[in-house]
This record gives structure tokens, sequence and C-alpha cells, in this order.
């Protein structure tokens, strides 16, 4: 019971360690000291640890010292464990700061500080949170995985393996591409509190793998292997739309005259001081890569082969329920910023999110 539910925090220490530790590279991001006006400098090698961080749990596993499935046996405890972590960082981290003008709750939940960092930005508050996040997540459904291979060796669920390989390509792609991310919402118009720091400390690992959560003690449903070609299909083809954009953006904000993989030439709209892009990716919507994330999360709720069942939709019915008003919030944001430039982008891009539908 005590190491269950204190598993959680042993994992996030281990990270924390390894990230301290291990040899990393400078960047400078997108947002800039609100005194200095420079951009913050980050220190990146989110992925090293977290493949440092599955090699550690693999050879524990291989040796004995940890069942395969130690993950799931303490599910509930190491749940409960997180939440209360989360609980503690958000105290910590809002209470420690001047209030934001707002209600406490609203203080509490979307934070008061938008970029904190500690030790000379060796450590940035945001990084570190996906990190953790992502490496748990993955250990989690590696270890639920397991849990119905132990329980279930004549049937093996080769959907659950899918599941299981996407979501280390998803978790492992994320870290690489951590630059990238530098310049996403998240990094340039999000506080750090309960919405960050309890999401990506408990309901990222957690919630995340609730499909295979709510499979694990399940045989395999023996789904076709054309099924399952399909459903990966449909993720890849999220990947695609997000990370797509997401890298378009990217080059466009350090390098406005660069082709985008060397083939997209950007279009822009400006008012003669602020430019817009829109080709490509961002000619298609304006939040295409929302819409990269709600397939990623069909897909692997597809992956498991019952989609009768709630459960697997959970996920991406979350991503719906968060993008869908995030885009909105987004949309009033950058009309105040950009005023009639805004009404003109818009009219170039009028499709919000879904290609010809919305």
């Amino acid at each position: 019971m005590i190491i269950g539910f204190f598993s959680s925090w042993i994992v996030y220490a281990v990270i924390l360690l390894l990230h301290l530790i291990i040899p990393a590279r400078w960047v400078d991001g997108y947002v800039k000291h609100e005194v200095t006006g420079k951009p913050l400098r980050y220190r990146l090698n989110g992925l090293r640890v977290h493949l440092v961080t599955l090699g550690l749990f693999a050879a524990l596993c291989h040796y004995g010292l940890l069942p395969w499935d130690f993950f799931w046996t303490h599910r509930w405890e190491g749940l409960a464990g997180a939440c209360t972590l989360g609980l503690i960082f958000t105290a910590a981290i809002v209470f420690t700061a001047p209030s934001t003008g707002k209600s406490l709750l609203a203080d509490l939940y979307l934070g008061r500080r938008f970029n904190p960092q500690w030790q000379d930005g060796r450590m940035d508050a945001k990084m570190v949170l996906y990190l953790v996040g992502a490496v748990l997540l993955a250990l989690n459904v590696i270890s639920f995985a397991a849990h119905q291979a132990i329980l279930f060796p004549e049937s093996i669920s080769y959907g659950a393996w899918l599941y299981v390989g996407l979501f280390l390509f998803f978790t492992s792609e994320y870290l690489y591409f951590e630059e990238v991310h530098l310049y996403t919402y998240d990094f340039f118009a999000e506080r750090v509190g309960y919405k960050l720091g309890w999401g990506c400390i408990t309901f990222y690992p957690y919630f995340y793998g609730i499909g295979l959560w709510s499979q694990a003690e399940k045989p395999s449903p023996g789904t076709p292997t054309a099924l399952l070609v399909v459903y990966g299909l449909v993720f890849f083809l999220g990947w695609f739309l997000s990370r797509g954009a997401n890298l378009q953006k990217f080059y466009f904000k350090t390098d406005p005259t660069r082709k985008a993989f060397g083939l997209l030439t950007p279009e822009t709209v400006t008012d003669g001081q602020r430019t817009l892009l829109v080709s490509g990716f961002w000619g298609l919507s304006r939040h295409i890569n929302y819409l990269g994330e709600v397939l990623m999360a069909t897909g692997l709720a597809l992956s498991l082969g019952r989609p009768g069942e709630l459960l697997p939709w959970l996920y991406p019915i979350y991503y719906v329920a968060l993008l869908f008003p995030r885009q909105a919030d987004d949309d009033r944001r950058c009309a105040e910023k950009y005023g009639p430039l805004w009404k003109t982008y818009t009219d170039r891009v009028p499709r919000r999110i879904i290609p010809g539908l919305y």
C-alpha cells in the first residue's frame, strides 16, 4: 500500500534527477522574460530521460526486482499518491506568488505564474511537468498491457500492444520535438496552477491511458489485422496533421521566409507590423492541429477493439471538450491582439478546426 502510494513520487524523483544530470542542449524559447524582454532559455533532454527511465524499468523487471505489471497492481494507490502530490504542487506554486487580481479559486485553477524557472533555467516548471507526465504515462500503459498478457497468455491482444506502441510513439515523439512545443499555446498563454500542475502530475499519466486501464482484465477481442492497420492509419493521419501544423508554425516563427519541409512556401496576411500564416496546414483551418489530436486519440480508442464500450472513448471525448473551448478562447484573444488583421485572416481561413465543416 505505502510503496504503491509513493510509486509516482519515486518515479517523478528519478525523472527529475535524470533531467538534472543527463546532458542537455540549451535553446531560446518563444516566450520572453517579463523583466529583461529576452527569450527564456530552456534546457532540453526529455527524450533521453524518457528512454533511460524506460530502460531502468525494463532492467528492474528483467532481473525480477519489479513485476512487469507493477503499475497496474498499484494503479489505485499510485493514482492517490499522484493526486496528493499534484495538490501539494498546486498549493506551493500558487501561494508563493502574488495574486493576479482574480478570485483565489481562479488563481488556484489557472495559476499565478506564467513560466516559473529555477536554477537559472535548469528546471522549467512546464517542461518538467510535461516530462514527468509523459514518462509515467508510458510506464502505465506498458504495465497495463503486461498485466493483460500475464492474465491471458494464450490470447495475446495485438490491439492492446498496438495501443502501447502508439502511445510510446506519442510520448517519444513529443519529447523529441520539445523545442517545437515552446511555441505552442500552453507556453505563451497559460499560467502554472492546478490545471497544468495537477493535470500533468495526475490527469495526464492516469487518464490518458484510461482505455487500456478498462481493458487490461479482459481477453483479446480478436480484432482483425486489417482493422488494426486502419486504426493505426487513423492515428498517424492525426499525427501528420498535428505535427505538421506545429512544425510549420515553428519554422515560420523562427524564419518567416523558410519553406516548411522544403515544400510549403509561406503565404501570409499582414497589417504592416504583424503577420499571420494562411498557407499549408494553416490554410486548412485555424486550428488544424486540434483535429490531429482528436484523430490520434480516436485511433487509440479504436485499437482496443471494443468500439461499443464507453471508457476507451473518454480520452478522445476529453480532447473534444478541451480543444473546442480552447479554440474559442484563442480566437477571442487573437481578435483582441490583432484587431482588423484578424478579420482579414478569418476571411482567408474561415474554418476553425475541421476543414470544410467547422
